[in-house]
């Protein structure tokens, strides 16, 4: 019996479907619910921002969905439908071949998602070899090439090291390994957060641009107020494992429902007045 599981189309319109996520962590106290009952959807196509302070629960819900939640934490409860298949019942078999071919991570730090002794064009081509796609030499070195064009990277690129790249440059070769496959959902967390101001706008350019290209749906998250509202284009709120409030993007930066969120905005940095924010548009 095969382990690789054929996705289907939902038939609701949806791509990702997450219900009652729990995640937990044992303490001397007992379990702690780093994630407690989190439910939410995404459209095909659609960019949604997660947004939280630090230890809300947001990096735990990426690594749940990708099944990267290592001991002695544990996935508690939950069902995270991807195009109709539940993630969280998935085979570690069935997982190998789901993530980067249906559902992509691009993690905050670079430098760790990188093989420091492999040149870029072997890990990015390793990846397809992982997923059983076999081309030759040459067509191995032209997929590389329209990937790293993609991101706006040169082709002579594939030939170098990953700590031979800036920091904004191997954001991007993570990006590009992320939509090798064409998933349906990436998941970008905190991928700027390393970054100055100019080259965190060159990657979330990069990311929004890769993602029109492909079609697929983005969970971008963050803290970073100011981004999230050039990206998103609705919201969800984290604090301490749950969702306080999820809204379109406009709405939730303009009228905020909650009392945590209202804080969020309020610690925004301003001049004199308060600043409006551009929003992204649908």
């Amino acid at each position: 019996m095969s382990d690789e599981v054929a996705l289907g189309s939902s038939s609701n319109g949806r791509v990702l479907e997450v219900s009652d996520l729990r995640v937990s962590f044992p303490t001397r106290h007992g379990p702690f619910m780093a994630v407690d009952g989190v439910s939410f959807d995404l459209h095909p196509g659609e960019r949604l921002g997660l947004i939280g302070e630090s230890g809300s629960g947001k990096s735990t819900i990426a690594l749940a969905l990708m099944r990267l939640i290592k001991p002695p934490g544990r996935i508690e409860s939950g069902t995270a439908l991807l195009e109709g298949v539940d993630l969280l019942a998935s085979t570690q078999d069935q997982m190998r071949s789901i993530r980067l071919a249906d559902i992509a991570l691009v993690t905050q730090g670079a430098m760790n998602s990188l093989n420091p002794v492999m040149r870029v064009r072997d890990q990015m081509v390793d990846g397809l070899s992982a997923h059983g796609l076999r081309l030759s030499r040459h067509d191995a070195s032209d997929r590389v090439q329209q990937l790293l064009k993609s991101v706006n990277l040169k082709p002579e690129v594939a030939d170098l090291f990953p700590h031979q790249l800036s920091g904004g440059m191997k954001q991007r070769v993570c990006i590009a390994i992320a939509i090798s496959l064409q998933p349906r959902v990436i998941i970008a967390d905190e991928p700027t957060s390393a970054l100055d101001v100019v080259v965190q706008r060159r990657v979330i350019q990069t990311l929004r641009k890769v993602q029109d290209q492909i079609g697929a749906a983005v969970i971008l998250i963050g803290h970073d107020m100011g981004l999230m509202a050039q990206f998103a284009q609705r919201v969800a709120v984290m604090r301490s494992g749950r969702l306080v409030e999820v809204g379109d993007v406009r709405d939730v930066f303009a009228r905020p429902q909650h009392a945590y969120t209202r804080q969020l905005m309020e610690s925004l940095p301003t001049l004199r007045h308060r600043v409006s924010v551009g929003v992204a548009s649908t």
